[in-house]
């Protein structure tokens, strides 16, 4: 049965790929669908699943008027499809992958979005740093910019991530892939104000033991939503216009060393991106470069 099989694939995604819990999730709601597909069209059977069931279901999904896709949504259903199916060839449950000769949909790769220079400065000031709280946003956007940490890695770290002594930081990445990286001179000089000053304030009132490393009064860890509403507030506050969140400081700090030099692998291996392709994208910054020095400096881009 469908159900009965795709049960079997998620235990798989758990047990033997170890994917992180959004990730899983994100298989289980695309699959769930294509399966709903499948049964109101009268497939109730993996062995009876074809080509034409998958590219109908993918035309469904880009033509429905209700909850349209693009294309780049459409290519991800495809991605869950096959390797669900790969998954049931393996297994020995179908004799082939149906998903296998149709193609992923092209879609236009967007240059990231990002802050400049003086709008990074900005940000950083714009935090109250003669109170707890202020010091721990100070501190936290100095570390998520410094390292390009996912807010997820940001909000998980615990006191035994930090080895100050060296300057570095463990972040524990999607399918519990730990990575470390470097912090940098000012991110290392305000994580010790905050563990020196504000972190004991803020713990004054909750147990002594907590492990987790950016806190609240109520001795909870910082959550996602509280930083991002926070960080949201800052930008407000430091004028910049452009629509932030924790993940374009991601973007920020890898656009920013590209931009200074820094070698592809390199970042590739600081975000801990698990293909360079995904890296890629920050090289939009070289291609500004390379046509700002053509537009300055080649002599038949102006008229005579």
């Amino acid at each position: 049965m469908l159900r009965d099989a795709l049960e079997q694939f998620m235990t798989f995604l758990k047990a033997e790929r170890g994917l992180a819990q959004n990730t899983q999730m994100s298989y289980r709601r695309e699959l769930e669908r294509f399966c709903q597909y499948l049964e109101d069209d009268g497939c109730d059977k993996i062995e009876l699943i074809t080509q034409e069931h998958i590219r109908g279901y993918l035309e469904a999904r880009l033509n429905d008027e209700e909850d349209p896709v693009k294309e780049r949504t459409l290519a991800h259903n495809l991605v869950s499809i096959r390797q669900w199916m790969t998954f049931l060839v393996g297994d020995g449950l179908i004799e082939a992958n149906p998903a296998e000769h149709i193609d992923i949909p092209k879609y236009a790769q967007r240059d990231p979005v990002y802050l400049n220079e003086s709008e990074v400065d900005a940000l950083l000031k714009a935090p109250n740093e003669t109170t707890a709280e202020g010091l721990r946003d100070r501190a936290m956007i100095e570390l998520l910019y410094a390292t390009g940490m996912r807010v997820s890695e940001l909000v998980n770290l615990n006191l035994r991530d930090l080895d100050l002594d060296n300057g570095c930081i463990t972040a524990h990445g999607k399918g519990s892939k730990d990575r470390l990286i470097p912090m940098g001179e000012c991110a290392h000089l305000w994580i010790q104000r905050y563990l020196e000053t504000s972190r004991p304030e803020l713990l004054s009132k909750a147990p002594s033991n907590v492990p987790t490393l950016f806190v609240t009064r109520q001795g909870s860890g910082m959550t996602r939503q509280g930083f991002w509403k926070n960080l949201k507030k800052y930008a407000l506050e430091a004028g910049i216009r452009k629509e932030i969140s924790p993940h374009k400081l991601r973007h920020t700090f890898a656009t920013h060393l590209i931009a200074h030099g820094a070698d592809l692998l390199a970042v590739k291996e600081m975000l801990g991106h698990a293909d360079i392709s995904s890296t890629q994208i920050y090289t939009h910054v070289s291609r500004e470069r390379l046509k700002q020095v053509f537009v300055e400096f080649h002599p038949r881009m102006h008229e005579p």
